[in-house]
């Protein structure tokens, strides 16, 4: 069969290729560019930020030796207009609102698993296939993202929002192996370039860097107050509320509070409109609580009818117990026993078992009856 693998430049995606050929699929690597770090101007017509980090380079330049060593071809393709269009302008329109998104799912959805298979399409390829620690299966009539063998890495999460024809249409080579056998697989076959890579970490495609700082090219500083909820006492100054996350409490850079230690506040509020950052003391974590949730942007494959289902609500959490139910194009998540930071803006990815069902945008948070403004 004629696969177009997504090759990164990473140990996973080249142990993938390996494995694909073993199985006797005629396999090209094809690696993706879909940020522009050499800083064009954006597609928004704003200001050319200037970013002179290019990690994707060195990538690439791996992902060739990668492809020599295995005797495949390697292409390289583009979708810097279709990643700023589809993920990184919706990031940047979470943020804007003071929520946190996960762009990584987007990039699944709308690039390697859109953008990507149709090139591979147009090409005359019969499927694509991914590095990614996930494998897939039929549960109930229908095909889903099924949890990798190695829970530790397993990426499920992040391939919540696929329909089930682009689950279908993906080979999943890592499903039933674990990390630790990818980078002893990538010594015995001479992978000089990657096998000893460390993961790669950050926002998709974007890469590792500090984070406030990168944000800081599209969301000047904007100083503000850190206000204590309970008392209404300022104790700090922020540099802008769009730079922090609901739970944090490290950076803060409250000092000098009486009774109080460096760390001991968390955040639990942000009031984006009036630029206040609001904090709470550790005795008040009921603050980040809630046992009711609903979803939009619903991706859901199957049945929609009310049942107990797994939830991840953030990558690497253990399912929480939950009852799903559906209204209209919304689902209400129920966890009466208490789940913290369940954020707007973030996914909750839905599971029965070891397979995913879909996953939907978190857009309200209540504690019992009470709407949870965060």
């Amino acid at each position: 069969m004629k696969v177009l693998l997504g090759l990164s430049g990473g140990v996973d995606s080249a142990v993938a290729a390996y494995l694909l050929k073993k199985e006797g699929h005629e396999v090209t690597g094809a690696f993706m560019r879909n940020w522009d770090a050499l800083a064009n101007s954006d597609y928004l017509g704003n200001p050319t930020v200037n970013d002179p980090q290019c990690p994707q380079e060195k990538d690439y330049q791996d992902a060739l030796k990668v492809a020599e060593k295995l005797g495949i071809p390697c292409l390289r393709v583009d979708f810097v207009k279709e990643y700023w269009d589809s993920v990184f302008s919706y990031f940047l329109a979470e943020y804007r609102k003071g929520r946190t998104p996960n762009p990584d799912v987007f990039c699944n959805k709308y690039i390697k698993f859109d953008s990507f298979l149709e090139f591979a399409k147009s090409q005359g390829f019969a499927k694509i296939a991914m590095g990614h620690y996930a494998g897939k299966g039929e549960y109930r009539g229908h095909i889903h993202i099924k949890k990798a063998a190695d829970r530790n890495k397993d990426q499920s999460y992040f391939l919540s929002q696929l329909s089930e024809a682009q689950v279908d249409s993906c080979l999943f080579p890592l499903a039933e192996i674990s990390k630790p056998e990818v980078r002893e697989l990538a010594h015995s076959l001479g992978l000089s370039s990657v096998m000893d890579k460390k993961d790669s970490t950050g926002v998709c495609f974007i890469g590792e860097r500090n984070f406030k700082q990168f944000l800081r090219n599209y969301f000047p500083a904007t100083p503000g107050k850190i206000v204590e909820g309970k008392t209404g006492k300022v104790v700090g100054e922020h540099m802008g509320v769009l730079y922090y996350t609901i739970g944090q409490h490290k950076g803060l850079g409250i000092g000098g509070v009486k009774g109080e230690e460096e760390g001991a506040f968390f955040v639990y509020k942000k009031d984006v409109a009036n630029n206040i950052l609001y904090v709470a003391h550790p005795s008040e974590r009921f603050r980040l609580t809630s046992t009711r949730c609903v979803l939009t942007d619903l991706n859901y494959v199957g049945e929609r009818k009310e049942e107990a289902v797994g939830v991840k609500f953030r990558y690497r959490q253990a399912d929480q117990e939950a009852t799903i139910s559906f209204a209209a194009e919304r689902a209400i998540l129920t966890y009466p026993q208490g789940v913290e930071s369940v954020t707007p803006g973030q996914i909750a990815a839905i599971y029965r078992d070891d397979f995913c069902l879909g996953s939907g945008i978190i857009s309200e948070v209540y504690r019992g009856e009470e709407r949870i403004d965060i």
